[in-house]
């Protein structure tokens, strides 16, 4: 069972703050660390912020004004019909957990997920594949609303257009509503961050919220030895490939010598000659000094190091 809220007038403004009440479809894939873009931090700074972000990318614009061609691309290759759906639903049962739905399938207990890829992420849809965090929201949304199947639909822009069937998996399903009541009762509810995953958009959210230093005294490490210990063969691993990863360029760049490019079977290799202009911000801040100081911009940030003591 779910409850049913209208979106008819609905700003997006206001849309936006009542995702914010739960946990939505698009958020389900980075709860359980499968979206590379997102994270279990990023989408918890989200939930307990008052800031209401509007995205107008051209991605974002993309993805909204083609939904429709995607939905129709689906109805013909299919010949089921779709609707849309004026409403977002919220579990009754675990109310942590909402839905807002881009088709509803006419006629049959199933949704129609649309999306738009560029023809850069047309291998993660090859034979028959779908990105893990858009099939973890199409599963949210089966818990959500109770329908027994979704549908995924996908145009790759300038490729082709793909669907997919995803039915009912009850194991996968009782996971699914177990990480996301873990992550708002454990998480949100008691405002705790929750641990890093290594990811970017980590990195933005302990930014964010960490950006300025404003404490000098030296606090003590307690519980980390171990893990700093492990970083420093992390980097040394990482120096080891680096320096090979850099013989092998050599090596390729000794055998084209002034040809700008190589290929094989398997591989095509570029040395091409390229021309850019940077300016002398030294030279600039000695004889124009006063031009520097108009326009050189400071940044703020924090450095991160870690010395054996």
């Amino acid at each position: 069972m779910f409850e049913k809220i209208s979106l008819a007038g609905v700003s997006n403004a206001d849309w936006l703050r009542l995702r914010k009440s739960g946990i939505g479809g698009s958020d389900a894939g980075a709860i359980c660390g499968l979206n590379p873009y997102s994270s279990a931090m990023k989408v918890f700074q989200d939930k307990i912020s008052e800031e209401v972000e509007e995205l107008d990318n051209e991605a974002v614009r993309i993805g909204h004004d083609l939904e429709d061609y995607v939905a129709q691309r689906f109805m013909e290759a299919t010949g089921l019909k779709v609707r849309k759906s004026n409403f977002m639903y919220r579990s009754a049962e675990y109310p942590y957990m909402i839905a807002d739905v881009d088709r509803l399938v006419v006629g049959e207990d199933a949704g129609l997920e649309c999306k738009t890829a560029s023809v850069y992420n047309a291998d993660k849809w090859v034979d028959g594949n779908i990105p893990l965090h858009y099939v973890m929201q199409c599963y949210h949304y089966m818990a959500v609303t109770g329908k027994r199947t979704w549908y995924i639909a996908a145009v790759i822009l300038g490729r082709e257009f793909v669907y997919h069937k995803l039915v009912w998996d009850e194991e996968l399903i009782q996971r699914l509503i177990t990480v996301e009541g873990e992550f708002w009762n454990e998480y949100v509810v008691k405002g705790i961050i929750p641990p890093p995953d290594g990811s970017k958009a980590c990195d933005e959210v302990i930014e964010k919220y960490f950006h300025t230093a404003r404490n000098a005294d030296m606090i003590e490490l307690v519980g980390f030895d171990e893990k700093l210990r492990r970083r420093e063969e992390i980097i040394g691993f990482i120096s080891e490939l680096q320096e090979e990863q850099k013989q092998i360029e050599q090596e390729v760049k000794l055998f084209m010598q002034d040809n700008e490019l190589a290929g094989s079977e398997c591989f095509r290799v570029s040395w091409k000659n390229i021309d850019s202009t940077k300016l002398d911000t030294k030279r600039i801040k000695t004889e124009l000094p006063q031009i520097y100081a108009d326009y050189g911009k400071v940044s703020h940030s924090r450095r991160f190091e870690v010395k054996a003591a």
